[in-house]
């Protein structure tokens, strides 16, 4: 049986795949044909004169016979509803109280074969080292796992270090701001996701954490990545910072529950017109501007004035609480 489809020559196939995709009127459950120099994408019902429009010129409606793909399993097809969850590598997580957890991990493992160990959240990130607390729901019974994440491989242990894949491309719009000649400081570096990649990029990075397991990690993780212009040190960023005055080009400070009290330490450490890329967690009636106030008195305490580079909400925290980036020059 013909489907209605539009025929479009290949170098022209890709933008108008996307805007079929934008419209939802691809038809996913067929297989895009391919013949000559021309493309066939199948639709789920003809396009109007305007959507027609929106296509390059060569684009035109005709029918065509195409092949099925085979049905992809997906997670609402097991449960009857769309789980919230995130993978960690070969590991997922989800809420341990999540009804019908049991459920909801075996059905994990049948759609993303990647996955071998699901866990559930028993707490809410806590303590010092901000760290979760889990069970393993299904699979196998480990709480370690290697992620990979633009090239890179990280190693954690999901119990003992903070990690989350959620800051991936945030992670790489930092990573796009470094010189090859900086000097970059990671005041709360973790397992090294931030340090590891702007590494590859840069002339040195300082990086330190407080939690020796995330250190470990760390050191692990340098390894793994073959990265040779790292230092690595354990300890108390307040304290650790006073030993590195003015020669950061840029510094990391991604404690967004409580870097404030590390401010004086970051600009202490920031080389004359280096950047801070300070992260908070703040309200919606008051995203920026108290965060903007806190880090112009610690430089104004040094001697320092601050430029405002840039403001953004990286992503959604909890009802009416945001993940802020503030990035300022420090004169």
């Amino acid at each position: 049986m013909k489907q209605p489809c539009i025929a479009i020559p290949k170098k022209k196939g890709e933008p108008a795949r996307k805007f079929l995709m934008e419209l939802d009127i691809l038809d996913k459950s067929l297989k895009i044909f391919s013949e000559g120099d021309m493309l066939y994408l199948p639709l789920e019902r003809e396009l109007t004169p305007e959507e027609l429009k929106e296509l390059p010129d060569e684009a035109r409606p005709v029918e065509h016979e195409f092949e099925s793909h085979e049905k992809i399993l997906r997670l609402e097809d097991i449960l009857g509803f769309t789980p919230g969850y995130e993978i960690v590598g070969d590991i997922a997580l989800i809420e341990a109280d999540e009804p019908e957890a049991q459920k909801v991990a075996a059905a994990l493992l049948k759609v993303h074969k990647n996955v071998q160990t699901v866990l559930g959240a028993v707490s809410a990130v806590e303590g010092e080292f901000r760290t979760r607390r889990f069970k393993v729901l299904a699979g196998e019974e480990r709480t370690e796992t290697v992620h990979k994440d633009h090239g890179f491989k990280y190693r954690v242990d999901l119990e003992r270090a903070y990690f989350t894949p959620r800051l991936s491309t945030e992670r790489q719009r930092i990573v796009s701001q470094v010189g090859e000649n900086d000097v970059v400081l990671d005041m709360f570096a973790g397992v090294g996701p931030y340090s590891i990649a702007i590494a590859r990029k840069c002339k040195k990075v300082i990086a330190m954490d407080k939690n020796p397991d995330a250190i470990y990690f760390l050191k692990e993780n340098v390894k793994l990545n073959s990265i040779g212009n790292i230092e690595v040190i354990e300890g108390d960023a307040n304290e650790i910072a006073r030993n590195f005055k003015g020669i950061a080009d840029h510094v990391i400070m991604n404690l967004p529950h409580s870097a404030e009290a590390f401010l004086d330490s970051a600009v202490y450490v920031t080389a004359p017109k280096g950047v801070i890329h300070y992260y908070g967690m703040t309200h919606e009636d008051d995203l920026y501007e108290s965060s903007i106030g806190l880090i112009e008195a610690a430089a104004k305490k040094a001697g320092r004035s601050i430029e405002v580079l840039e403001c953004r909400t990286v992503r959604s925290y909890a009802p009416h609480q945001y993940n802020v980036c503030i990035e300022v020059r420090v004169i």
